[in-house]
């Protein structure tokens, strides 16, 4: 038997590891297109298409942080790190939709003039833009730690049936006992 499909603000955890994974995997692809320059175009167009649905994602990351967000607020002292954290996730989908739309430009702007650039510009355009994007991928981890100090250091759990929610929006002892055994 299949576990029950969570609901919108129960499917945050399992949303938010996408756009973490994809955003942050994509500049290690970016520098192996730039090292390998016959595959070059094709690894940039890969490690655009990651950032792509690494951006959606979080733009159902943040959708669905929201909903939970709603739960959470009713775990004692929470409030300021909840705060900060949706803050930070508005401020990183923001980030990324930027960050994409500007790589989709440098990829994609040579195919549309049908003009090829040389390695002496690609080179450092590439690196120049791999500098802001560490800035976003700085700004995406503190997003994920504030998420992480959530639920580690105030218990904030996604609800995955009424059963197993109590009035606070958390995850009775019991059960989370058996949640943190599966980690």
């Amino acid at each position: 038997m299949f576990p029950p499909i969570p609901s919108w603000d129960g499917l945050h955890p399992i949303i938010i590891h996408f756009p973490i994974a994809l955003l942050l995997i994509a500049p290690i692809i970016i520098i192996i297109g730039l090292f390998m320059p016959k595959n070059g175009r094709t690894f940039f167009l890969s490690a655009f298409v990651l950032m792509l649905i690494g951006t959606i994602a979080t733009f159902i990351a943040v959708s669905t942080g929201n909903a939970a967000g709603e739960l959470a607020e009713h775990v004692n002292n929470v409030e300021s790190v909840l705060e900060e954290h949706e803050e930070l996730a508005e401020t990183t989908r923001t980030v990324f939709a930027i960050l994409t739309a500007i790589f989709g430009v440098i990829v994609f702007a040579p195919m549309l003039f049908k003009k090829e650039l040389s390695r002496v510009i690609t080179i450092p355009l590439n690196l120049a833009f791999l500098l802001f994007y560490g800035s976003g991928a700085v700004l995406l981890m503190n997003t994920a730690h504030q998420g992480g100090r959530l639920v580690h250091e105030f218990g904030v759990r996604a609800v995955v049936s009424s059963t197993a929610q109590n009035s606070q929006g958390t995850v009775p002892a019991k059960s989370r006992k058996h949640d943190d055994d599966d980690d």
